[in-house]
């Protein structure tokens, strides 16, 4: 999608004018934090304030440690461990949320022909032209 002439120029001027805008947002922004003038101090005294400011190298630290303690390479995303990987139910035998009523539906069909034993066929419709 977006492969015509008038979308590729579209985002070639957008790019453009993000070039141009880049340095009237940072101006912006800096004001806006308030480092043009007063400095990080400044806003790192006001941020105490609101909330626990912690140095960037303690959280660096502690990610460290945490993916040394998780073993093999560390960056596996497996947050949901109490989800059976074949039939894809949790510990309350719900499905993913990402998962549509339909994909639920075939599932649960061939769940419960393996839970009787006998072989349920699962009527597959043929797509094109039924005649």
């Amino acid at each position: 999608m977006a492969k015509s002439l008038r979308s590729k120029w579209r985002r070639k001027m957008r790019a453009e004018k993000r070039k141009k805008n880049a340095p009237k947002e940072l101006a912006r922004l800096k004001k806006t934090l308030g480092l043009d003038k007063k400095g990080e101090d400044a806003v790192m005294s006001d941020m105490q304030e609101i909330a626990t400011v912690i140095p960037v190298e303690k959280i660096k630290k502690e990610a460290d440690v945490v993916n040394e303690g998780a073993g093999d390479d560390g960056d596996s995303m497996d947050l949901d461990s109490k989800r059976n990987k074949k039939t894809l139910l949790n510990e309350h035998g719900q499905y993913p949320v990402w998962m549509n009523q339909r994909q639920a539906k075939k599932l649960r069909t061939r769940r419960m022909a393996e839970k009787s034993g006998s072989k349920v066929k699962i009527n597959k419709k043929k797509k094109g032209i039924s005649w």
